[in-house]
């Protein structure tokens, strides 16, 4: 039976290890984190195992991403940061790290510089014995280009955000472009595009069913690509600024939470393995 993993961050006023110590409780079968910069996640892969947890992957911080594309000191600076977190998550037994291939909704201009850059990550996560999932986000061009110059290395994968494919990649098939790679999943919900512009504030991360993804066709396409890992769900209970998405969940503590989520995710297990 497929796993079920949850993100240990969903927006609540709790330390990471008390949210994985509530995810066990609800019966998730795993989670992922951030990773913690300062002091890595050693401790934290401790209490995953004690818990009886899978720690599924490692989302590597994303928020200066467009630098690994340009010249200069920064860039230099977060390429670093990436090969920091790559190490740290391969000492903790984490077997995939998950990265944005850019940030920024008006970025359109991928360049040689972060092609050579991302190849050098990819060398030094399959040296280390992991894998890489570049995530879909906005600046699809930029994931296109990486996996067009640089789909033969085998520490190469890919992580469908399915929020995102809906709220930043239009909608499209996403699945279906890179499934031949794919290797993670951040399931998740949203209301689509609220107008013409990529806005991060469509990116909701609702549970499933509490928006206008279709299930099915999500569960027909993971299982057309061969996807036979675990189900990741990246949610929140948090509404974006001005956004009353999550409303719903405004009379839900991180026990209620957490289980009403794991209810869902059971329910598109179902789905999936009925496909």
């Amino acid at each position: 039976m497929r796993k079920l993993v949850i993100n240990a961050d969903l927006g609540f006023d709790f330390t990471t290890s008390e949210m994985i110590d509530k995810a066990a409780e609800a019966g998730w079968d795993g989670v992922f984190t951030g990773w913690n910069e300062e002091c890595g996640n050693k401790q934290i892969a401790a209490k995953i195992k004690d818990a009886g947890l899978l720690y599924q992957s490692v989302h590597a911080p994303f928020g200066h991403a467009d630098s690994l594309w340009e010249e200069g000191e920064q860039a230099e600076c977060e390429f670093d940061r990436q090969i920091r977190c790559l190490r740290n998550s391969a000492e903790c037994g984490v077997p995939i790290v998950v990265m944005h291939a850019i940030i920024g909704m008006n970025k359109n201009s991928p360049s040689d510089i972060g092609i050579e850059r991302f190849a050098r990550l990819l060398d030094e996560a399959e040296s280390l014995g992991i894998k890489i999932a570049l995530e879909n986000t906005e600046g699809e061009c930029y994931l296109e280009k990486i996996f067009t110059e640089l789909h033969d290395h085998h520490a190469l994968g890919f992580c469908i955000d399915t929020g995102h494919e809906m709220c930043y990649n239009y909608s499209r098939d996403i699945i279906g472009k890179y499934g031949g790679r794919l290797i993670a999943t951040h399931l998740n919900d949203n209301m689509k595009m609220s107008g013409e512009e990529l806005t991060w504030l469509d990116d909701s991360h609702l549970m499933p069913f509490d928006g206008l993804a279709d299930w099915d066709k999500i569960a027909a396409r993971l299982n057309l690509a061969g996807y036979a890992g675990p189900l990741t769900f990246e949610l929140t209970c948090k509404n974006k600024p001005g956004r009353h998405t999550h409303d719903i969940y405004s009379s839900l503590d991180a026990d209620g939470f957490l289980q009403l989520a794991r209810s869902k995710a059971e329910t598109f297990r179902e789905i999936i393995d009925k496909k």
